[in-house]
């Protein structure tokens, strides 16, 4: 056997004492035991052992950009013209630069307690939009860096066809991300024979946005996806923008989500990104589907994208987990405490994210982003159980703002006081797998 002994760890029943956590020799849990001693040999972590947290929605080769477009470019500035920025930006870089980013990126992730990173992959082509001989070049430079960086992936390969709602044609500056859906379904097909045992690499496939796909495109992708993995995830990005939710409209007579749960057969294995802008009826049928709901607080409010609706979308039971979208913060710290901020802030009352059973909300929203996160990447994680992968954090609670603090206080203490400071260590199974022979 080898494994873990935990002072205190977090478990899905809540925290417990004196924990071993066994593993086999992939790093993965094969039993939890409460109030064990260590046998000979056994890893001790010394502070409170938390599950790795789920990184469910990143653009790598965004964060070389990050701190590039905070000046004016054009007059009343949005997401839109940031885009217009982002388009330039991603003509300077092949595949070598490409991996060498998300390299760095998915380091500086797992150093900041993301263990499991969910890729929407929609860079796919040559700078002059030409397919590479190779059309999985990009996507294994994904994987390889991930691996690289002991760090687990769902790699989403990114279908983006079009340039708006209708099949409106694309743009010059996203020739990079155009593809079809018979070369996505191929990739897929390509990827997931090649990576399906392969330890810390899911594959699933996302559809960039109704502005960038057909109706007919996602029935005919989504059936594919189904054939090759019943269980494959399944992303999209969604009402993310009025403008996006106005176009939407004018298209088909139905707001962005509002289609998708019309149209898209939702469901646990689908992640929503952003859902900014949703009415009272779309918030109740996202969290009625059991697909997740994919938030991005510091992206979102560096793009001025507005508020999602929160309070009511935890009401009625949505599934809702975090990413790090552009990469503006790599921090989950930081992206748990603005999704609770903002809604201060819009509601100018305190602790909203919560519920009946979990009153705390730094312990909410985390075990929340952690189910979320899980349930995204289609991956065993999130979870310090059986059949799950050996993914911690370690919190130091020698910490001056942590020591001493009851159990229900800890997640509060570090979220909204003590932050990535506290965090001691990080343990992943990629890194058991490489101890055992």
């Amino acid at each position: 056997m080898t494994g873990y002994f935990a002072r205190k760890a977090l478990l899905p029943g809540g925290w417990a004492d004196d924990v071993l956590i066994a593993c086999d020799g992939g790093g993965v849990i094969t039993a939890v035991t409460k109030g064990a001693r260590p046998p000979a040999g056994t890893r001790i972590l010394e502070g409170a052992v938390i599950p790795g947290m789920p990184n469910l929605h990143s653009h790598a080769f965004q964060r070389a950009m990050a701190g590039l477009t905070e000046h004016v470019y054009q007059g009343r500035d949005s997401f839109w013209t940031w885009r217009k920025l982002m388009y330039e930006f991603l003509q300077k870089f092949g595949p070598e630069e490409l991996e060498d980013i998300a390299g760095r990126l998915y380091a500086e992730m797992k150093e900041a307690g993301y263990t499991h990173v969910c890729e929407f992959h929609y860079l796919h082509n040559a700078p002059d939009g030409t397919a590479y001989d190779d059309r999985a070049l990009l996507s294994r430079a994904m994987l390889r860096a991930a691996q690289k960086a002991g760090i687990g992936i769902t790699l989403l390969p990114v279908l983006y066809a079009h340039g708006g709602c209708g099949g409106k044609p694309a743009e010059e500056g996203q020739k990079r991300f155009l593809s079809t859906p018979d070369r996505i379904a191929d990739l897929l097909a390509v990827l997931h024979k090649e990576y399906k045992d392969t330890p810390g690499v899911t594959i699933g496939l996302a559809f960039h946005s109704l502005r960038a796909v057909t109706p007919e495109m996602i029935a005919q992708l989504s059936r594919e996806a189904r054939r090759i993995d019943p269980r494959m995830p399944i992303h999209i990005h969604a009402a993310e923008q009025e403008k996006e939710v106005d176009d939407c409209l004018q298209w088909s007579g139905k707001r962005p989500v509002e289609w998708l749960l019309e149209n898209a057969e939702l469901g646990p294995n689908w992640c929503l990104i952003h859902c900014t802008h949703m009415n009272e009826q779309e918030t109740l049928g996202l969290a009625r589907s059991g697909a997740v709901a994919g938030l991005c607080p510091t992206t979102e409010a560096n793009l001025g994208d507005g508020f999602f609706n929160l309070p009511s979308y935890i009401e009625h039971g949505g599934i809702l987990g975090i990413g790090t979208d552009s990469h503006i913060s790599v921090n989950p710290v930081e992206e748990l405490r603005w999704m609770e901020y903002a809604q201060r802030l819009k509601f100018r009352q305190r602790i909203i994210a919560r519920s009946d059973a979990d009153l705390h909300v730094g312990s909410f929203l985390y075990k929340a982003a952690l189910a979320g996160g899980a349930r995204a990447s289609g991956a065993p994680i999130g979870r310090i159980e059986r059949g799950c992968r050996a993914d911690f954090c370690v919190l130091d609670l020698q910490h001056p703002l942590l020591e001493g603090r009851a159990d229900e206080l800890i997640l509060d203490s570090f979220i909204f006081a003590a932050g990535l400071p506290a965090m001691k260590e990080i343990v992943t199974n990629a890194d058991l797998r490489e101890r055992v022979p």
